[in-house]
């Protein structure tokens, strides 16, 4: 393995060391004056301090967005609209720079992952949907489609400015506004677009920002919006549908998963390795469509272990400013404690752990990357979503017992397929009960193609024409 030198990112964000909520266009504190931290993962420092929005602030942002909607953004043509969400598209790919650094400062994930995909994807999605602004009538759904109102938007933590751009854009391109919650942990890109929003002249109130933890959320929910767009837990989400249950308001919801990533026999092995570990160690493992089950045929699951063990050794864990690191910090405390939990209960149920001999940093939150073998499908790191790097291997015989064992899940979000049979991917995706397989590669996204899940991930599916009937009356 060669050495490498470290080559650290020149370019650093101008942070400010208090933001407020975003509300009607304007930075505000919140009414009951509470504040918390945000912390950087890789070094355990404090950025910012950032306002904590409550019901009152809720309110406030909710109404805004009201009179915007119905006095502004409504009423506006769509290509007016269009023209805002292009603006914002080059703003953020003219910021892209610092929007990647911010990121990885306040989430921990390798700068080189969020400047080749999380910003721009983003800002693809931007142009996109600034694209069907004027089009909606041609979109096959209904002739006079009609934006839904305000919507309320709750994202998590481990894809932040992604996750943004998924929700606020197809909203806004409908004609809706939005009031959007980003996740305690990682509200800076949040802030940082609010800003970038006010520089592109955005009327006021069509977004509005509120930083918060779980009560600002649920606040949120129960608040006068038309729809609520959730992208989390299973658990929350299970929640969220309940308390609207009755109720006028729409729900999509993008939940948990374990995916299956399946390696016939007869699959390009190192094409596969990459896949595999592109799969589940990318972003840390924190993705939900990760393919943290990887179920490889038991005629060449000592070589694809053997090529697989290989390269792992050979990832980088450190700085995620450095641009070399390939795994950069676990987003939390909270979260590096459930990691640790669940790894050690797979020992404890039998399953053979391996993990690299790599240094880890002495400050920040940090795991190796790990691979269990000897997995029974009864495990809990078989069968509940661990948001880590960590692999669970089975194996199979025959491709009935694959797709048995990937079916065997509460979850349906995503799997993988590696054969070199196109006949044989066309079976495979017929009978798996995924909402996304990928065939011969893994995590590819673009904001054309919809995405969403089956069963316990969800219901919805966000980007492309799909994407679309959830912010529309129809």
């Amino acid at each position: 393995m060669f050495e490498y030198a470290p080559a650290p990112e020149s370019v650093r964000p101008q942070i400010k060391e208090h933001y407020g909520l975003f509300v009607d266009g304007e930075f505000t504190d919140a009414a009951d004056g509470a504040d918390f931290k945000s912390v950087n993962p890789s070094t355990e420092e404090v950025l910012f301090t950032v306002a904590e929005a409550g019901e009152a602030d809720v309110q406030a942002a909710v109404a805004a967005a009201r009179r915007a909607q119905e006095t502004v953004w409504g009423p506006m043509s769509g290509a007016e609209r269009g023209k805002y969400l292009f603006r914002i598209a080059r703003l953020l790919q003219e910021k892209a720079r610092e929007f990647a650094v911010a990121e990885s400062l306040d989430n921990g994930k390798p700068i080189k992952e969020t400047r080749d995909f999380d910003v721009p994807t983003a800002a693809q999605h931007f142009f996109y949907h600034a694209g069907w602004a004027d089009k909606l009538a041609y979109a096959g759904l209904g002739a006079d489609p009609r934006p839904l109102g305000v919507i309320g938007q709750v994202i998590p933590w481990n894809f932040p400015l992604l996750m943004l751009a998924w929700k606020i854009a197809p909203a806004l391109a409908c004609g809706n506004t939005a009031v959007l919650k980003p996740a305690e942990t990682t509200p800076l890109t949040a802030l940082m677009f609010a800003e970038l929003c006010q520089e592109a002249d955005l009327p006021p109130g069509v977004v509005n920002i509120l930083p918060g933890a779980g009560g600002t959320g649920a606040a949120l929910v129960a608040s006068a919006v038309d729809k609520v767009a959730f992208t989390g837990s299973t658990a929350v989400g299970r929640a969220i549908a309940k308390s609207i249950a009755g109720s006028k308001k729409k729900l999509t919801l993008e939940l948990g998963g374990k995916a299956a990533n399946i390696v016939f026999d007869d699959a390009p092995i190192d094409q596969a390795v990459e896949g595999i570990v592109n799969g589940i160690f990318f972003n840390q493992g924190h993705v939900c469509c990760a393919g943290s089950r990887l179920l490889v045929q038991e005629s060449v699951a000592d070589e694809v272990l053997a090529r697989l063990k290989a390269r792992v050794e050979t990832l980088r864990v450190g700085d995620p400013l450095d641009k070399n690191t390939d795994i950069g910090a676990i987003n939390s405390a909270e979260q590096l404690e459930r990691i640790t939990a669940l790894t050690d209960t797979g020992r404890g149920e039998g399953a053979e752990v391996w993990q690299p001999d790599c240094d880890l940093p002495d400050r920040g939150f940090w795991f190796r990357p790990t691979v269990f073998t000897g997995v029974q499908q009864s495990m809990r790191i078989a069968k509940e979503e661990i948001f880590g790097p960590v692999l669970s291997v089975l194996t199979f015989r025959t491709p009935d017992e694959a797709i048995a064992k990937a079916n065997n899940t509460p979850y349906g979000l995503s799997a993988g397929v590696w054969t070199e049979k196109g006949s044989k991917i066309l079976w495979a995706a017929e009978r798996l009960r995924a909402g996304v397989v990928w065939a011969n590669t893994f995590n590819q996204f673009d904001a054309a193609s919809p995405f969403g899940g089956l069963k316990e991930s969800g219901y919805g599916r966000e980007g492309g024409r799909q994407g679309l009937e959830a912010y529309l009356d129809v």
